[in-house]
């Protein structure tokens, strides 16, 4: 992840920059306790070529067509396989760990 995502990401969230923010709001005579902010954030590990060269050796199949979509906040590689004998069919590939979907 590049650095300005992130500190887009921070900001966004009320990190550290907007911490210090002032509010209308009168002050709390009791302590609150702040939510715990989940970022959930994946990168690909995985890079289509090795994604192309994992299909084409497991299925036996050269790959035709590739494409990337996001699925969930994931990267996902869909890749178009063409056998020997004709057949042709898709599979998708998470980007972050190489499963098969």
């Amino acid at each position: 992840m590049n650095l300005q995502r992130f500190i887009g990401l921070v900001a966004l969230l009320g990190g550290p920059a907007g911490a210090g923010a002032a509010s209308d709001a009168p002050p709390s005579t009791s302590p609150a306790t702040p939510e715990p902010a989940v970022i959930v954030l994946t990168a690909a590990t995985m890079s289509m070529d090795q994604a192309v060269k994992l299909a084409e050796q497991r299925f036996h199949a050269r790959v035709v067509k590739a494409g990337t979509e996001q699925d969930n906040g994931h990267t996902v590689y869909v890749l178009r396989l063409l056998n020997d004998a004709g057949r042709v069919w898709t599979v998708r590939v998470d980007a972050a760990s190489g499963v098969f979907l």
